[in-house]
């Protein structure tokens, strides 16, 4: 039997198949090749039509069946993985009502600010672990208050994954997750925030249904299974926010494990047996994809936005005219210029609203630029450490907050395949990286075969065929790396 993995993000859609029995991933395919279509009709505001993503999980799906050659007859269940924090709108019969806001849209931070001081930031942060900040919750509040009309007409809000849950079933549904990635559950009560609701005169009604992260969520209708090139009743068994699923991918399930991402944003991500808060809220508390009453798991999330997104901002600043640098000789590169990059400092932000600084926008910035000893290469070795230095103080504020961590795990792609990356996130916060053959799509997959038996539960599920392809040991640092951290860190006040 064979199980499928989608991974809704914001720049593509990946669907993975795995061959249930042996753990290996059997085809991948994404849609598109270039970029999603983000829109931007005024400064900070990022939108996407959902429908988009519905078209592109359609023609991934069909691409993978194709490639494999594997029949619809095989699979045996499906899960979901989405970009976190997005909003959907839709009346009675379904229809979208407006472009997604997505994750990057900074629009609502003024809007969860005021929630979090009139609605008491004592309540906010002990219920719902977070302030509103610019999550879902304060996406939907943006619309009531400068969109009235259409917020009269919405039936039911959703995730970007219910929204595909939806498409694929008909069932207008959510996860326990997923609420609390839109700051929209109360840990304290084990239920939706309808208090927070209720302050902005909102009817609970607008959440849908809840249904277990990973269990029986759906079936699949004969439309959805069409346009997907599946058979109709394959059980949809599992549905989780990119960062929560991407740690489930690396069997990040349990205390005293780590996982990061360097994509286009840069996430470090821990898990607490109890839920916790940061007071300065430099980070986000989310029920992890183990989460219940009985066993409180709470994934730790620190999201650099500015992360690939500078890389690949500066890769476009150095290339010439005629051809792109590649991402390879942006390597070389680095490793010519010593550690600490000759005193040249970079801040990778630039990217929106910075969680890490309590939603602040400072834009990125190079600082202690010498124009008589700094180059190109000085530029992509301070842009790598940066971010990497950005990984290196979420690790620090995960100290504080009493979660020690072990080992990083990470998947074999996006920045950790830069070696100047990961051994200054290794050499400075003294812990071992293990690099893993895996993705989000993967470990949706994976999840969604507990859900079907095949697994007797998701630690079983994550840790079958999973060995690291690579361990990047710790080493003592170079003191000018340590140097250039402390001068990252001093310039983080100024843009606080």
């Amino acid at each position: 039997m064979y199980l499928l993995g989608y991974d809704i993000g914001s720049s593509s859609v990946k669907v993975a198949l795995v061959d249930a029995q042996t753990g290996q991933t059997v085809a991948i395919a994404q849609h598109p090749e270039q970029e999603m279509l983000i829109r931007a009709e005024q400064p900070d505001w990022a939108e996407q039509d959902p429908n988009d993503w519905w078209e592109a999980a359609c023609i991934a799906s069909q691409a993978v069946l194709k490639q494999s050659e594997v029949s619809p007859e095989q699979i045996a269940a499906l899960g979901i993985a989405y970009q976190m924090h997005g909003l959907v709108c839709v009346d009675q019969e379904g229809r979208v009502l407006r472009p997604a806001i997505i994750w990057c849209d900074s629009r609502a931070i003024s809007v969860g600010q005021t929630a979090f001081q009139s609605f008491g930031t004592e309540h906010c942060l002990k219920h719902y672990l977070n302030s509103p900040g610019n999550f879902t919750a304060s996406k939907l509040r943006w619309i009531q208050e400068n969109e009235p009309d259409l917020f009269s007409k919405i039936h039911k809000i959703m995730l970007p994954g219910d929204y595909i849950a939806y498409r694929m079933s008909g069932l207008m549904t959510t996860t326990a997750t997923g609420l609390s990635e839109g700051v929209l559950w109360d840990f304290m009560e084990n239920r939706p925030a309808y208090d927070l609701l209720k302050h902005w005169g909102m009817s609970e009604k607008l959440l849908p249904g809840i249904v277990p992260i990973y269990g029986k969520q759906g079936v699949l209708s004969a439309d959805a299974a069409e346009s997907l090139g599946l058979k109709p009743g394959i059980v949809i068994g599992y549905r989780a926010g990119d960062q929560p699923n991407n740690a489930m991918a690396l069997n990040v399930l349990q205390p005293g494990e780590l996982a990061a991402t360097g994509g286009t944003s840069g996430v470090v991500y821990a898990v607490s047996e109890k839920p916790v808060f940061d007071p300065d809220q430099r980070i986000n508390s989310f029920a992890h994809v183990n989460y219940a009453a009985h066993q409180p798991n709470t994934g730790l999330l620190l999201c650099i936005n500015g992360a690939g997104s500078l890389y690949r901002w500066l890769r476009e600043l150095i290339s010439g005219e005629s051809a792109r640098i590649s991402y390879a000789e942006m390597e070389e590169m680095a490793a010519q210029v010593s550690p600490g990059a000759e005193g040249l400092t970079i801040m990778p932000f630039g990217n929106g609203a910075e969680r890490m600084l309590q939603n602040q926008n400072p834009g990125a910035s190079v600082s202690f630029l010498n124009v008589n000893r700094h180059g190109k290469a000085h530029l992509v070795r301070a842009g790598l450490e940066g971010i990497a230095f950005g990984f290196l103080y979420g690790i620090q504020v995960f100290k504080q907050l009493g979660v020690q961590a072990k080992v990083i795990r990470v998947g074999n792609d996006n920045l950790f395949q830069s070696k100047v990356f990961a051994t200054t996130i290794a050499n400075l916060s003294g812990l071992r990286i293990d690099v893993y053959q895996t993705t989000g799509a993967v470990g949706a997959a994976k999840a969604s075969g507990v859900s079907a038996g095949l697994y007797p539960d998701l630690a079983s599920a994550m840790s079958f065929h999973l060995e690291p392809v690579q361990q990047i040991m710790p080493e003592q640092p170079d003191p000018r790396l340590e140097a250039a951290y402390d001068r990252w860190q001093g310039l983080l006040p100024k843009v606080e």
